[in-house]
């Protein structure tokens, strides 16, 4: 499991490698061509070093996840996937547009750019959230834009990096990888510092930092430190009114942006589609007192909790949300040590044959990387190579012989001290309907100090098959 060193002038799966034109913290890009692609290709390398937090190996992973089940204009075209068993990366179009990051750093910009521009974000937002996606890392250099027409069509937004993206109707690969709330902490939305990562507004509270700044010059919420402690200041902070900072941002515009910029999800604009059309249609906006704003009652917010921590109405509507719009999801807690061999072939046999009687229901492969309680945890093996991905691409192993179309299946390696907690919040936070799980066991020793499989079964919100080999009898310890 290797991973290949690149260098220009190299081939991989029939890609040639030209120059690397970009490095970042998480990721590298490439120049690539292949003789049957004649449109301008990019390679997307992740950047996996010795001891890196997984949510980056996960992010990708979500990453060549979503992609590929999106269309249109608004994304780039996929060519081709790397697998991590040998090198992963993502093959798409080279976009030749500009980022919004340039014209970013230019603000404040002219009223009519600052429309212009959130139009199309908007429009772009409304084909993702179609596609039941919401990408929550909405960012100045996540934002593209496809050159312009000669008669002035195109110019669509294109979005890239979805590498904290939530797929509404398939697992949540970083639900387990939580220490802080994900996102940027400018951009982040309050729903999101409370780690609610499927409500599509939370795009719209994002566009709504960016109209602000790029209408004023100032970030609405400063650069906050991205802690838990720093961000919780989000669950009640409103922003000074934009025309209290640039007089002649127009009553509707301020509408708009502070609207955006509500707490609750509720009080935004119900969809993108909506938000787009009143850039378009100002005259259509019907204007309250958010238009004739003039200063932030700071205290008075704060006293008022805007978005309490506890107030589970919010939550309530999501949960609904989401698990009408999901699709059944039946997991299976794979045990891929070598006591587990007895019980592979039994768990994939079972999850065949429950696939087969709901041909809508996807299957989530989970295993668990037990971590330590206390001390430092050991991320690689003797050969250097991420514990992480080694996981996963045994996951992925074990799984091939069912030969299930991609968009069936989804590949998780958790981690934590306590497996059997930690598959069951997997399976609360992602609406598992139907968990199989193997039992290697009935020995005195297991009776005495209980099991994975026991404490699944007792814990569990949702139905639970146990699988045990047959002719199997030891004491060994549950899967991890």
């Amino acid at each position: 499991m290797g991973r290949m060193q690149l260098e220009t002038g190299k081939t991989l799966d029939g890609f040639l490698i030209g120059e690397k034109i970009h490095q970042g913290g998480m990721a590298e890009i490439w120049d690539v061509s292949r003789p049957d692609v004649d449109v301008p290709l990019v390679m997307k390398i992740p950047l996996i070093l010795d001891g890196d937090d997984p949510t980056m190996i996960v992010g990708f992973e979500q990453e060549q996840m979503i992609l590929p089940r999106l269309s249109g204009p608004h994304v780039p075209k996929i060519f081709a996937l790397g697998d991590f068993s040998i090198q992963p990366y993502i093959v798409m179009e080279k976009l030749e547009g500009d980022s919004l990051l340039p014209r970013f750093k230019s603000a404040p910009l002219p009223i009519d750019e600052v429309i212009d521009i959130g139009a199309r974000v908007a429009t772009g937002l409304a084909s993702l959230h179609r596609q039941d996606v919401v990408h929550l890392d909405l960012k100045p250099s996540n934002i593209m834009f496809r050159p312009k027409n000669a008669d002035g069509t195109g110019g669509d937004a294109v979005f890239i990096d979805f590498g904290l993206s939530r797929h509404l109707k398939l697992p949540d690969l970083l639900a387990e990888e939580f220490r802080v709330p994900m996102g940027t902490a400018p951009y982040i939305a309050p729903e999101q510092v409370l780690k609610l990562r499927e409500e599509p507004r939370s795009d719209l509270f994002a566009l709504g930092v960016l109209l602000y700044t790029l209408a004023t010059g100032e970030r609405p919420f400063g650069n906050p430190k991205h802690t838990t402690k720093a961000l919780l200041r989000r669950l009640y902070e409103a922003p000074t009114p934009p025309r209290h900072i640039r007089k002649d941002i127009p009553a509707f515009l301020q509408e708009i942006i502070l609207r955006c910029l509500e707490v609750r999800p509720e009080r935004r604009h119900p969809t993108a589609e909506q938000l787009a059309f009143e850039l378009r249609h100002p005259e259509q906006v019907g204007l309250t007192e958010r238009a004739s704003r003039e200063k932030t009652h700071w205290l008075k917010n704060m006293l008022a909790g805007r978005f309490r921590a506890g107030d589970k109405a919010p939550i309530s509507r999501l949960e609904t949300y989401r698990h009408a719009a999901t699709a059944p999801i039946l997991m299976v807690a794979v045990d891929l040590s070598s006591e587990g061999v007895p019980l592979a072939d039994p768990l994939r046999e079972l999850a065949g044959r429950l696939l087969a009687t709901a041909p809508d229901a996807r299957l989530a492969c989970v295993n668990v990387l037990k971590t330590a309680v206390i001390g430092i945890d050991q991320l690689t093996d003797a050969d250097g190579t991420s514990l992480h991905v080694k996981r996963l691409v045994e996951l992925k192993d074990w799984a091939a012989g069912m030969r299930l179309p991609p968009d069936r299946v989804t590949f998780h390696v958790l981690e934590g001290s306590d497996p059997a907690e930690v598959m069951n919040t997997f399976a609360v936070n992602n609406h598992v309907d139907h968990m199989i799980i193997g039992a290697r066991g009935s020995g005195g020793v297991r009776r005495y100090l209980g099991s994975v499989s026991t404490a699944l079964v007792a814990q569990s919100s949702c139905s639970v098959t146990v699988v045990r080999a047959k002719h199997h009898h030891d004491d060994g310890e549950d899967a991890e």
